[in-house]
């Protein structure tokens, strides 16, 4: 089955939390490289764009020859939700494309714990099961279960996040981190979503309103965004593990 399936990398300047994140050095390569270098090497994506009013993330951007679509400065304040970015992209990506695609990739210049393989896994996901609106990656952290959560009241004191209720009988609940299952955290490394789940975001489930509704996992392990300096490390770790180092990548084709 063929399938239409293009890529948008999304990316600003003048992050608060940590300066720099879209192009920081990683393993002597700029963190928007890795999601880049993922697309280029994945088997289904025939076009990249890149959505930005950064140059110096446009400026890598065309070492790869990718296609710029200039964010507005009204989506590139510190209010500014990455959905409505999200949106005017592949209203972009629509016009420039002269038809909607089958699929979106949704890549974040700050999220390198992605590789093509986890990209055509989600690809493969959706191309198998018609019904589902999108596919993201996932890891699983028991120890973060909504079971552990707690909020402060008004006094200062630890509640429940989540009512215990709401897990069944209370008496049956225990300090265990696994005993209400597997507990899936979208990580953001990538999502693939489809044209109508994007057509119809009002309608989406929260909180990412563009995955749609049937939204399947494709599993990954302490993937993450990188907004803190600690998820620095963890990611340079998540890459290494996949052997990137500084003078080496396991893609065979299309390297940096």
């Amino acid at each position: 089955m063929t399938v239409d399936c293009v890529a948008l990398l999304l990316g600003r300047k003048g992050s608060k939390g940590l300066p720099g994140k879209n192009t920081m050095s990683i393993l002597g390569r700029p963190s928007n490289h890795y999601p880049i270098m993922a697309a280029l090497n994945s088997r289904y994506i025939s076009d990249i764009f890149v959505s930005t009013d950064d140059e110096m993330i446009k400026d890598e951007a065309k070492k790869f020859d990718l296609q710029i679509i200039e964010r507005p400065e009204e989506l590139c304040t510190d209010e500014s939700l990455f959905e409505d970015a999200l949106i005017h992209g592949y209203k972009e990506i629509v016009h420039q494309h002269n038809k909607k695609p089958d699929l979106i990739v949704v890549l974040m210049c700050n999220a390198v714990t992605v590789d093509n393989i986890l990209i055509d896994n989600a690809i493969e996901a959706l191309i198998h099961n018609q019904e589902a609106d999108s596919a993201v990656t996932v890891s699983v952290l028991n120890m973060y279960s909504p079971l552990r959560a707690r909020k402060m009241d008004d006094n200062g004191y630890l509640q429940p996040f989540v009512p215990f209720e709401s897990f069944g009988d209370p008496s049956t609940l225990s300090c265990d981190r696994d005993s209400q299952g597997d507990v899936f955290f979208a990580d953001m490394s990538h999502s693939v979503t489809r044209s109508r789940a994007l057509d119809d975001i009002d309608n989406g489930l929260l909180p990412q309103r563009w995955m749609g509704h049937k939204i399947l996992p494709v599993y990954n392990t302490y993937g993450c965004d990188i907004d803190l300096p600690w998820q620095v490390n963890a990611s340079q770790w998540w890459l290494e593990e996949r052997g990137f180092s500084n003078n080496n990548t396991p893609y065979v084709n299309k390297d940096n």
